[in-house]
């Protein structure tokens, strides 16, 4: 079986959402599926080209004018389909429902073509509250055309619990994990005198890690036993990194949080060694999301680090690494947590084994192919 897998954005080294797409394709393949990776790239001179696989299948030029024709025009596409006999096409969705893109879609469905839209995160309205103009402009186009969008394709993959998204049947998978390219804690940090959090996210403020911040302001303003560190690592929002740190200035915490900015490869490694527990979102409430199969928790809990998140998972509530926190504003209780800690099943083996069987994107993966009625060898 042929297939497409479609990305309407390019990749970076240190993206969590570049390597679980990388992840899905590989899974694809592994189950015995030929697909093709298609996506933008911007090269060094500005130069912008849509990728199927290691084949440019359109140059846009650069400017203003190969931004706009990147987002409407999808002949290329067509012409690849058409050319290569693909028989499936994985579509993640990048808030980009509008008239042409439907039109398109209805277009390939003609051709025998069944179509996969991947919706990330739903509902999806509230993370757009605090944009600006240009994104807002795009989810009001998105509002418009989104229902007309779903209609055009066989499935909506969804990582919610919902068995409907814009009056489409959903495929409801897990995040998953690809554990040959996660590497496992390997050393247990002595607790007793020091605990280290690790924060790890291309950061926004449903992440909530203001709520660490205070919560250690807090526990530093009483009576504690133990020194308590916070590493933030990754970008985002400079506005919402710049508050952070203007908090951990203001409350005197300088020696003991630090934001670093990105990591990959061996120094985001370093950062998972370093760390006795991760912190995942802390306030998903803020974007109305209630349920979420976060990649996070998983690349956690691959590598075998207990953390805390405040929604619900069902792959990981009730688990013995897992802390959860309130789905609210308030200060993350640092003296509870330490107290948590103490009891957990640190074991990184141990914390590992509870998703191998069941987490692999391979897994998750065939689970698609099945629902689109697709046998892979």
């Amino acid at each position: 079986m042929k297939g497409l897998f479609i990305v309407f954005h390019g990749f970076s080294a240190h993206s969590g959402i570049s390597k679980k797409i990388f992840a899905q394709c590989e899974a694809l393949r592994r189950s015995g599926a030929k697909i093709a990776l298609c996506h933008l790239e911007i090269g060094p001179d500005g130069t912008q080209r849509r990728l199927a696989g290691d084949e440019v299948i359109r140059t846009f030029g650069s400017g203003f004018c190969a931004k706009v024709l990147k987002r409407v025009s999808y002949a290329d596409i067509t012409g690849y389909i058409r050319r290569e006999g693909v028989e499936f096409l994985y579509i993640r969705h990048d808030l980009n429902a509008n008239p042409l893109l439907v039109a398109w879609l209805r277009r390939v469905h003609r051709l025998g073509v069944r179509i996969a839209l991947e919706i990330p995160t739903y509902p999806y309205d509230a993370e757009f509250r605090e944009t600006g103009l240009k994104e807002q402009c795009q989810l009001q186009v998105d509002r418009l055309f989104r229902r007309s969008l779903a209609r055009e394709v066989d499935r909506i993959v969804t990582f919610s619990d919902d068995e409907e998204i814009f009056g489409q049947k959903t495929i409801r998978i897990s995040n998953g994990i690809d554990f040959d390219a996660v590497p496992l804690k390997t050393e247990l940090h002595d607790i007793t005198r020091e605990v280290r959090l690790l924060a790890l996210a291309n950061i926004h403020p449903w992440h909530g890690f203001d709520r660490v911040i205070e919560g250690l302001k807090d526990y530093y303003a009483g009576p504690h036993d133990r020194v308590v560190r916070l590493r933030i690592v990754g970008d985002g929002m400079p506005g919402l990194i710049g508050g952070y740190a203007r908090s951990i200035e203001a409350y005197g915490l300088g020696e003991y949080v630090e934001i670093t900015g990105p990591r990959s490869g061996a120094a985001l490694d370093s950062q998972f060694a370093w760390c006795d527990m991760g912190v995942a979102s802390l306030a998903r409430h803020r974007n109305g999301i209630e349920s979420l199969k976060s990649l996070k928790n998983r690349e956690y809990a691959a590598r075998g680090i207990p953390f805390v998140y405040s929604e619900r998972d069902s792959d990981f509530d009730g688990m013995p690494y897992v802390l959860k926190a309130p789905a609210d504003d308030t200060p993350l209780d640092i003296t509870a947590l330490l107290g948590w800690l103490d009891t957990a099943d640190r074991t990184p083996a141990h914390i590992r084994t509870t998703i191998e069987g069941r987490l692999s994107w391979e897994r998750q993966m065939q689970k698609i192919m099945t629902e689109m009625k697709f046998q892979t060898p």
